[in-house]
């Protein structure tokens, strides 16, 4: 491009849009980055506001209820590394942050009972919603996805079913022909999602389709199951394990050395190479590790979603 071409290009915004366009890509996750493409996650504007209409969908077929919940733990450990895993608790079985919490709480320290806070569980949902309105991403509206959510958002739901006043009637919220639209309207709160003014709007069949396209959409949905499906948590002893590294308890397994090299420094490569700081930990492995648990995750909201809060902080450092 001549000096000429490269003014032209600038007085008529070419290149500041060619930039901007650019940006939005690296804004947007990478293909293969492991995020689930089934989960939605309402996303904040400008301002820090975000707004959605969403539909909780009944159990899926062959399924009871229509919600899953998961237990799970995020806290760094004091050498700087990340213990996100879920909790063994989520399927009746002892897990080893709480067999530690329980002795630290029990130990009448108070700094062993702020780390047994700072080490304790997090309760998260997962539902199939239909998506009625997502002004922030129309391609979503009239899918299904699975949504993670978490107290603020279950207090509501069983707030609709079971009213505190008697002039209110109880919904079903997950019922295709009585359930209602769940009005999603979140605030940052001093650096949290706020849902507190999301509700339900008056009940009707959604989208006031027939049953037919009703039909289709329940057969959309993804099985809930298997979050609690006890084949898909690690095993005491992994965990343990992890847990004793994170504390400082455990060294970081070495590397093998190839006996062929006649000088250890051969094959060691620059000074950044995991055999010269084998302590350094892989944050981006770390934080894929948490995505592809908990998903996502999800910028600091409220305490439901504290484990995006731990995921964020994770890849600042």
């Amino acid at each position: 491009m001549s000096f000429a071409s490269l003014k032209k290009a600038s007085s008529a915004g070419n290149t500041f849009a060619r930039l901007t366009k650019e940006i939005e890509k690296l804004n947007q996750p990478a293909a293969g980055s492991g995020a689930d493409e089934r989960l939605w996650k309402p996303e904040l504007d400008k301002s820090g506001n975000g707004y959605a209409v969403i539909r909780f969908l009944p159990a899926p077929d062959g399924e009871d209820m229509p919600w899953a919940k998961i237990w799970s733990h995020a806290f760094k450990g004091p050498g700087g590394q990340w213990y996100i895993e879920n909790s063994l608790t989520t399927i009746g079985k002892d897990d080893p942050v709480g067999e530690l919490n329980r002795t630290l709480w029990n130990s009448g320290s108070d700094h062993d009972k702020e780390t047994a806070r700072a080490q304790k569980r997090k309760l998260s949902y997962y539902s199939n919603i239909y998506v009625v309105s997502d002004p922030a991403h129309p391609e979503n509206e009239g899918k299904v996805f699975l949504y993670k959510f978490g107290k603020k958002i279950f207090d509501k739901l069983v707030e609709a079913m079971q009213p505190a006043f008697a002039d209110e009637t109880p919904i079903d919220p997950f019922n295709f022909w009585k359930g209602a639209d769940f009005k999603l309207k979140i605030r940052k709160v001093d650096g949290y999602w706020n849902y507190d003014k999301s509700e339900f709007a008056a009940p009707s069949t959604l989208g006031n389709f027939d049953d037919d396209k009703l039909e289709s959409i329940w057969k959309d949905a993804y099985s809930l199951a298997e979050f609690e499906d006890a084949k898909n948590f690690k095993s005491y002893e992994q965990l343990k394990q992890r847990l004793d590294l994170v504390l400082g308890k455990t060294a970081a397994p070495a590397r093998p050395v190839d006996e062929s090299l006649e000088d250890l420094s051969e094959g060691r490569g620059g000074f950044n190479s995991p055999d010269i700081t084998p302590n350094q930990p892989d944050w981006a492995a770390e934080v894929k590790d948490f995505r592809e648990k908990a998903v996502a995750s999800p910028p600091v909201e409220d305490e439901e979603d504290g484990m995006s809060y731990f995921a964020r902080l994770a890849e600042e450092e």
